[in-house]
């Protein structure tokens, strides 16, 4: 770093070498407690650091405490951190004189020419690539907090030891961390695997499985109405909806490539390796199934662009420490949908399958926390992560990079994270804790159509390979429902929302009639449930609130008389008498103009 405003906290690469030298110093402090554990990683990650260890106990909430009490004390000491090389056998020699078999696993298994580099603070000393600051000094003592500890696998492999994980924030200063502190809180009071689970829009069962959540009456509900006003929304911009089966022969699968590149990730059905009999498996994604009604009969140009859609059952065989909640898991439904067509139509199905993707984005209010990704190939996998030539590629690139530039989209660059058949646009949205996600892919393909002899009859007469336009309108339903329940804290927008109007009558006498006003709102459209018990209304109110119900309907005596409801709010406000005519068009407003107000 060159200039003395590159050491700020601002800057990213100074930020990690920050965050990376906090974890050896949480290291230093384990070993010093507790010179048995061995050291497996521990590098800086997208906010603070974590550290594998391999113990013989579980670090507690007091273990966490002693831990941080000890790196403080590390701070104060200000102790430098050296930088040294040692030859291949000297440095595994050193690790195994150190008790430190992760450590040289990790040195067997690098190239025969790296470079091993220490670094050691004191009498403390770990193998690391670094960078570090040049003393402990330079983390404020009082500005760090260690967040959590949880089971890992030793290198992500579900077959290794199960190790132990400690997870820490740091920053320059103690008011900045309160403030992260504060913000993280709020954030848990958002989780939607809590949130959801004490709304009741899902559950899971340990018996069923990991990844495998069941959507509870509310939750199904929520993602109905997604579901059909996505498909009502698609099929306004030309989309032909399609109903594919969920598994496929291998054959299916090895045209495409997947059995290739995704056999991992898929569930199989059978001896992957028997090529004598049949061996199945359930899609992890749609487009060969897809293709399959564009190669149904002989297309013309005039058949394109062919724009087809389907709401999507996928199943993925996502590794077990990786799920959470809704947000990702091994059986997820998506508004998944290819477009095929012809090179003078890119760049204008490409924009409709943006301008598309962000307008249900912004409808649900999500977008404003949304990010875009240029993702691209990496040239030094070809043949391993990806099919095609370096010319396709980067064809297909420069084609891509084109249509976003002229369309205005600012974007990130990520090497390596293409589809293994072409580049892809991610929509990127960032949760209540900061972490972010792909929600909406939009893929250009270049390979899969000539793969599958996909071709049409051009207006010259020649048979010519279409372009694939891989995408999603909404993303994973699954996904979607959690971070809406974060973002709106449970309380979802009056349209989404699986009961709308709470009917709450004050008296015996004023049953029937909340009976017959559920039975008149739920004929127009509004999802209405009325609460009948022998409770105060007081009561009824506030358990109301608490799931979040936007409108609560309360019918007395002179409510009867008048032929009116007292409207309150979710929120707490009275908005007086109206009939029920009244509300139900303030209501059905709210509805049909998908109002974010909460």
């Amino acid at each position: 770093m060159e200039n003395e405003n590159l050491y700020t906290f601002e800057n990213p690469e100074y930020r990690k070498t920050y965050w990376h030298t906090c974890s050896h110093i949480m290291a230093q402090a384990v070993k010093r407690l507790w010179p048995e554990v061995q050291l497996a990683i521990g590098p800086a990650i997208e906010e603070g650091w974590y550290y594998d260890f391999d113990a013989p106990f579980s670090f507690t909430p007091d273990h966490l405490a002693q831990i941080e009490a000890e790196m403080k004390k590390i701070c104060k000491e200000r102790v430098r951190l050296e930088r040294s090389e040692k030859p291949r056998a000297e440095a595994i020699a050193y690790m195994e004189s150190m008790n430190e078999p992760y450590k040289v696993e990790l040195i067997q298994d690098l190239p025969e020419d790296a470079i091993i580099s220490f670094y050691t603070q004191g009498e403390f000393t770990d193998l690391c690539a670094g960078p570090h600051l040049d003393h402990t000094g330079r983390v404020k003592h009082n500005g760090f907090k260690l967040t959590k500890s949880c089971g890992a696998y030793w290198r992500g492999d579900s077959n290794r030891k199960m190790l132990q994980r400690i997870y820490g924030i740091g920053f320059p200063s103690k008011e900045e961390l309160d403030v992260y502190l504060e913000k993280q809180a709020e954030a848990l009071k958002r989780d939607h695997n809590k949130l959801g689970r004490e709304l009741e829009f899902f559950t899971t069962v340990e018996e069923i499985g990991q990844g495998l959540p069941i959507l509870l009456p509310k939750g199904a509900r929520v993602i109905q109405t997604l579901q059909r006003w996505v498909e009502d929304e698609e099929q306004k911009r030309g989309y032909l909806l399609t109903k594919t089966p969920l598994m496929a022969k291998s054959d299916l699968y090895k045209i495409s490539g997947h059995w290739d590149h995704y056999l991992d990730g898929m569930f199989v059905l059978g001896d992957p390796i028997d090529e004598t009999k049949e061996c199945f498996a359930l899609r992890p994604m749609t487009c060969p199934f897809q293709y399959q009604v564009y190669l149904n009969r002989a297309r013309s140009y005039r058949d394109l662009p062919m724009r087809l859609g389907e709401t999507s059952t996928l199943f993925r065989n996502e590794d077990s420490g990786e799920m959470h909640g809704l947000i990702r898991v091994r059986q997820f439904t998506i508004s998944e949908g290819h477009l095929v067509l012809r090179p003078d139509q890119l760049e204008e199905e490409f924009r409709g399958c943006l301008e598309l993707a962000k307008y249900c984005l912004e409808t649900v209010g999500m977008l404003e926390n949304c990010s875009f990704r240029f993702s691209q190939w990496d040239p030094a996998r070809a043949g391993i992560k990806y099919e095609g030539t370096a010319e396709q590629w980067e064809e297909a690139q420069r084609v891509m990079g084109e249509i976003l530039d002229n369309l205005g989209v600012e974007y990130e660059i990520g090497i390596d994270e293409a589809a293994f058949y072409g580049p892809k646009l991610d929509i990127q949205y960032k949760n209540v804790f900061g972490k972010e996600d792909t929600i909406v892919t939009i893929q250009i393909d270049m390979l899969l159509a000539q793969k599958f002899g996909m071709e049409y009859t051009d207006a010259d007469g020649q048979k010519k390979t279409p372009y694939i336009i891989h995408r999603t309108s909404l993303g994973c339903y699954e996904r979607t429902l959690a971070y809406l329940i974060e973002r709106y804290a449970g309380a979802l927008p009056l349209w989404m929302m699986p009961t709308q109007v709470k009917v709450l009558p004050i008296t015996d006498r004023a049953h029937e009639c909340a009976k017959e006003l559920v039975a008149k709102l739920e004929s127009a459209g509004i999802h209405a449930e009325s609460d009948c018990r022998s409770e105060k209304l007081g009561y009824k109110i506030r358990e109301a609130q608490l799931q979040k119900i936007p409108y609560m309907l309360v019918i007395g005596d002179r409510d009867m008389e008048n032929g009116t409801v007292s409207v309150r709010t979710r929120k707490g406000e009275d908005l007086g008498a109206m009939t029920a005519d009244e509300f139900m068009a303030k209501c059905l407003m709210e509805i049909a103009t998908k109002s974010k107000e909460v």
